[in-house]
């Protein structure tokens, strides 16, 4: 158990070339930390942003406006969902049949997808909601959660902010893709954690939680319900993993404390994140939940967010994931342990709230 370490860094050269290996999904991931492992001292330009109207007559999430296939959104004052007009899944029975081949491998996909708009300000992201609004989107999450687990076993609630992440629509909005089958990632987080319980008897995100919590070194934020770490295994600079302190497998199960404490979570993340480059920070993050539809509790699982965002070095300077990479496995300069502290330093006081001393 290494007296309670949260990973063998006693004997790990954080100076020199090492190897982490991913719990989640068995993948490793190389650090190269000679190249990177300093304080920070890059360049910090802002990216020129435009500034957004609270409500565009243009936009097709924005409260009163008409969508692509004609509807018009309500005047909603929190949170507005509706069905993807665009969405990848269709609910139904499809005429595709199924193959086996070992080569042409193929099944039908079917299921739902639906936007969620955070808020009905255009110009308002996560880090700009209050802790109230914020939590309002958690609710909606939960809500939405607890309707499509009655049908489909893999429920996805995600978001992509950001251009650079393909996101083509500004109005701050995330996704809910559910189905039937169990997505790839989902399917593999199922594997190594049953098997991870089945070896050790516990979750293994709860001791993950638990040795991160007491260790410190990759913590960026923690309160009584919550813990939002840059995982040891960390592919993306600034990568974060958001961890329950209690025994949740879903997002359904949130009570009203646990919700708040979410709110400021994610609220105290994201402002860190803009705050790095002074610019509103790009990522996708998605929420992984337990497969549902089964009548016993997952014990194996944990309820847990991923934040992967591309930034590297400024507003400008993206981490691609190419060559090496997409050859061979993932690699990365900046230490979790640095881009943890270099996250722990930024301010909570959003910088468009203050001054360039404040954040």
């Amino acid at each position: 158990m290494n007296n309670g370490k949260a990973a063998s860094l006693d004997v790990l050269p954080l100076t020199q070339t090492h190897r982490r290996k991913n719990p989640l999904s068995g993948d490793w991931v190389l650090v190269s930390p000679h190249r990177n492992n300093r304080p920070w001292l890059g360049a910090t330009e802002a990216l020129a942003e435009d500034q957004l109207p609270q409500h565009d007559p243009a936009c097709p999430l924005c409260p009163r406006n008409q969508r692509a296939n004609g509807e018009t959104n309500p005047d909603y004052a929190y949170t507005h969902v509706f069905v993807n007009d665009f969405g990848a899944l269709t609910p139904g029975v499809t005429e595709i049949a199924e193959s086996d081949d070992a080569l042409f491998s193929y099944t039908a996909a079917s299921g739902e997808c639906r936007v969620i708009c955070f808020s009905p300000d255009h110009n308002k992201t996560l880090p700009d909601l209050s802790l109230t609004e914020l939590s309002a989107v958690i609710s909606t999450w939960q809500q939405h959660y607890q309707e499509l687990s009655q049908h489909y076993a893999c429920i996805q609630v995600f978001e992509n902010k950001g251009a650079i992440m393909g996101c083509s629509q500004p109005h701050p909005h995330g996704q809910i893709w559910a189905h039937p089958h169990l997505s790839t990632e989902i399917s593999r987080e199922d594997d190594q954690q049953r098997a991870y319980f089945q070896q050790h008897g516990r979750a293994l995100l709860a001791d993950y939680a638990g040795r991160e919590s007491l260790d410190g070194s990759r913590t960026v934020f923690e309160n009584q319900h919550w813990l939002v770490v840059v995982p040891f295994w960390a592919a993306w600079p600034f990568e974060t993993l958001v961890l329950p302190k209690d025994n949740l497998q879903a997002l359904h199960e949130l009570n009203q404390a646990q919700n708040q404490a979410l709110a400021e979570a994610l609220k105290v993340l994201t402002t860190k994140y803009d705050n790095l480059f002074r610019c509103s920070f790009p990522y996708s993050m998605g929420w992984h939940n337990a497969p549902a539809g089964f009548a016993e509790p997952q014990l194996h699982w944990r309820l847990h967010a991923h934040f992967y965002p591309p930034l590297l070095r400024s507003a400008t300077v993206k981490k691609h994931m190419v060559g090496y990479e997409m050859l061979a496995e993932s690699q990365r300069d900046l230490t979790p342990e640095t881009a943890a502290a270099i996250l722990r330093a930024a301010s909570t006081l959003h910088y468009t709230q203050g001054t360039p001393d404040d954040v």
